[in-house]
């Protein structure tokens, strides 16, 4: 199988561009305040944006990333607490790993179980995994492999729980499940650039731009399962980064072309973006890499209170009043 893919990508003509990577995965969570305690509490990503869903005002929009947010960093989630919830199967992206140093594996096994969370340890391809669930049963990962101690993106967060040696550096990748492979894998070769990078038990990964940590897909053929179900407990969508608006809309052009159920450009304020489902039903985004998360912020009080695009701020008060109120843990700088 893994022949016949890296035969299409050689016959694939070179773009004259490329997405970098993972630019951030958005997930669905319930309690906000659970959602806040598990991602900075305990694995000690920083809240670098508290904001709201733009298309439901009515809930949050929370971004977990290094200090500052950089491209590649960022795991938000929409948390809505009276939602279903979801289950894992086919049209998913049923798996984000996040990428750790190598020498951090055993503080990670150590901290996890020390927090009642169940580890799955194993070994896939060079890197070692830890796989557990989070509180509302998304499947996460934390990956340490060659090169998942640095990254070109990353500043250390130094008020958090967990000591900089040891702590996340991003996203290291995401994991697809689909009802036949050939579909998403001929678009991620043929229309999104994406190369053949490896198969092992039945798992093909692609990469895409540089590679390597935080620009990685694996694809999970599992033709038996049902088609998953998103809500709570599962993965909204996966973006993928482009440096800027002019590259962004020869990626429109294109896709439209093949995804003609593509959005259009949306303002999110910190980055554009366009939304397309690829041939086997996970929704993916395009989003640019800047401005960023401290064109409304300084890097020094990110995730400190509400903060709502300039579009939303007229409705501040009827938005707060819906919230709930939302405590982020104090956790203090660890040498």
């Amino acid at each position: 199988m893994r022949e016949r893919y890296e035969r299409d990508a050689s016959a694939h003509t070179k773009q004259t561009r490329t997405l970098g990577g993972i630019h951030h995965v958005t997930a669905i969570a319930g309690d906000p305040q659970r959602n806040v305690d598990f991602y900075v509490g305990l694995l000690g990503l920083r809240l670098v944006k508290r904001s709201v869903n733009q298309d439901d005002p009515g809930t949050y929009h929370l971004f977990y990333a290094d200090a500052v947010g950089h491209p590649g960093t960022d795991l938000t989630f929409f948390p809505w607490p009276d939602a279903p919830r979801g289950w894992r199967g086919t049209g998913q992206a049923v798996t984000v790993a996040l990428a750790i140093p190598p020498e951090a594996i055993a503080y990670w096994q150590v901290r996890l179980k020390g927090a009642g969370i169940q580890v799955d340890a194993s070994r896939r391809f060079d890197e070692e995994v830890l796989a557990f669930m989070d509180p509302d049963g998304m499947h996460v990962e934390l990956v340490a492999g060659p090169h998942t101690g640095t990254r070109e993106l990353w500043a250390p967060w130094n008020e958090g729980p967990v000591p900089v040696g040891h702590a996340i550096r991003g996203i290291h990748g995401v994991t697809l499940m689909e009802a036949a492979a050939d579909p998403t894998a001929d678009f991620l070769i043929q229309v999104l650039g994406f190369r053949p990078a490896g198969e092992a038990a039945g798992r093909l990964r692609f990469a895409v731009g540089p590679g390597g940590s935080g620009a990685v897909l694996d694809l999970l053929p599992r033709p038996e399962e049902r088609q998953g179900r998103i809500a709570v407990g599962t993965v909204h969508h996966v973006a993928w980064r482009t440096p800027d608006a002019r590259e962004q809309e020869q990626w429109w052009e294109e896709i439209r072309r093949v995804a003609p159920g593509i959005s259009p450009i949306i303002d999110r304020f910190w980055f554009r973006s366009i939304y397309f489902h690829e041939p086997g039903g996970v929704l993916f985004e395009i989003a640019t890499d800047g401005p960023g998360f401290t064109v409304d912020e300084s890097a020094t009080t990110l995730g400190d209170r509400l903060i709502l695009p300039p579009w939303l701020e007229p409705k501040r008060a009827s938005i707060e009043a819906k919230l709930p109120s939302l405590r982020v843990p104090q956790v203090g700088m660890v040498e």
